[in-house]
Parts: structure tokens; sequence; C-alpha cells
């Protein structure tokens, strides 16, 4: 199975400025520039490959806890999961990803919170995303709420 997304970018890089559509129209003609991902600290100017990371990484961390959580017997109700992707300077110039940090919020019947952090561990460490991220640093913050 594969999955597509088309960048077009036009300009140089600091001026310069983009596009972004994905195969299921999620997005079209979506936004971002060197502002959006490097000067606005509000996030606010246009998307950037590093929310997108983060995206990815919440929604396939709750998807494969989800189905953890059924074969228990014990099936969520809602899975509340944030990414954090930090980026920053490179050593040796230019930029990098360093982390991505999930914190979870779960509300689901009938599972202790130390069920339920073997659990999430679990999917934190079988998620496809988290997989593909082995180079940085995948951290996991999660609690029954």
């Amino acid at each position: 199975m594969n999955r597509s997304a088309t960048a077009v970018w036009k300009g140089s890089l600091t001026a310069g400025s983009g596009t972004l559509d994905t195969q299921s129209g999620a997005f079209a003609k979506q936004p971002y520039s060197f502002k959006g991902r490097f000067e606005d600290e509000s996030g606010k100017s246009g998307t950037n490959p590093e929310e997108l990371i983060a995206a990815a990484h919440a929604g396939c961390f709750a998807m494969q806890l989800s189905h953890f959580l059924a074969e228990n017997g014990t099936p969520a109700d809602e899975l509340n999961a944030k990414a954090v992707v930090t980026y920053g300077p490179a050593a040796g110039g230019g930029f990098e990803i360093t982390e991505s940090a999930i914190a979870l919020v779960g509300k689901v019947p009938g599972i202790d919170e130390a069920k339920f952090r073997e659990l999430a561990e679990k999917a934190k460490a079988g998620c496809p995303v988290s997989k593909a991220l082995g180079a940085i640093k995948v951290s996991l913050d999660a609690r029954l709420g």
C-alpha cells in the first residue's frame, strides 16, 4: 500500500513559498513557508513538515493503542494523543528533528493505570510511525483521565 503527498515550492528558501497536497484531498494547496516553519512561533502562518509528522505520529499511535485496548477487552471511549515534534539548529549546520513526545489522556473503562501504561508503551513501540522515527527520541506520557 502506498500513500502520497505532493509539495510544490517556488522561489528561494527564505523568500519562497509552497503548497502541499495529499492523495486523500485532506490537504489541497495547503500553504507552507520558511516563516511558518522557522520564524512563526504561533504556528498560524501555514503548515510545515514537522507539524505533519506530529499529526501522523499522534494519529498512528492512537489507532495502534485502540487496537491493543480492544484486544485486552477494554476498548477506549476516547484517546486524546498529542505529539510534539522538537526541531532546531543542528550541530553541523542546518536544522534537525530531535524528538517526538506523545502526551496521552485516555478514557478507558475497566482498565487500571498500570495495564493502560503497559499497552500505551507497547503501542508507542509498535506504531509504524514510531518505528519510522527510530533515529530520534520518542517519548510517552500516558495517563487515564
